[in-house]
Parts: C-alpha cells; sequence; structure tokens
C-alpha cells in the first residue's frame, strides 16, 4: 500500500513544485543522516534527543502542510501521508522514552517518502 501511495505522490506533484521537493528532499535525508548515526551507535544522549526530535519537528510540518484544505495532493492521499507521518512522530517518541531501539524502521520510512519526491 505505501508504494501505491508514493507513486500516486509522483504523478500528482508538478514542476511547479520542484524546488519545494527539493528542500523538502534535503531536510529528509538530514533526519537520514542523523538517524543512521544513531543506528551506528555513534551517539551521545543530546545528539539522540536532537535527532529524534528533528525528525518529529519535521513530519509535523508535513502533516500541518497536508492538513491544510489548499495543499494540491488528492484528499485519499493526503490522509495517507498523513497516517505515516503520525506514525513516525510516534516512533520517534518512542524512540526518545527508550520504549523503542529499532531506529531501521524510521530510516527506512524517511528514505521512501524522500525517493518519491
Amino acid at each position: 500500500m505505501m508504494l501505491m501511495t508514493f507513486e500516486a505522490y509522483e504523478s500528482v506533484v508538478d514542476e511547479s513544485g520542484y524546488e519545494a521537493r527539493g528542500r523538502e528532499r534535503q531536510a529528509l535525508s538530514l533526519g537520514i543522516d542523523r538517524l543512521e548515526r544513531l543506528q551506528r551507535g555513534v551517539f551521545g544522549l543530546e545528539d539522540l534527543v536532537e535527532s529524534l526530535l528533528y525528525v518529529r519537528r519535521l513530519w509535523t510540518i508535513f502533516i500541518e502542510d497536508l492538513s491544510h484544505p489548499e495543499n494540491g495532493l488528492p484528499d485519499k492521499l493526503r490522509a495517507d501521508i498523513i497516517s505515516i507521518g503520525l506514525w513516525v512522530v510516534k516512533e520517534a517518541d518512542r524512540l526518545r522514552e527508550e520504549r523503542s531501539n529499532d531506529v531501521m524502521q524510521l530510516i527506512e520510512i524517511n528514505r521512501l517518502i524522500r525517493d518519491a519526491l
């Protein structure tokens, strides 16, 4: 289902949003880099918290943008991406609160979204 969502996203977004997608890709890449450092175990507590809060803030921005009626994506696609975003936020919180230690899932979903932009 997620792959279809990403393909639908790619087909709907037009060239006028090219620069915005580039910024989104850069922001996601930075988050992925931070998450990969966590996965490798190369971090202190402050880096852990900052990295997870970065990913959480980024997805909160995406969710807010997708929630606006002016967003040009179809309602179903917006709802699907919002659902993914809510999962990312919850998972980042679980990692930060040490209720999970599986960073790989966050890395993979962020890569999928970035690569679909």
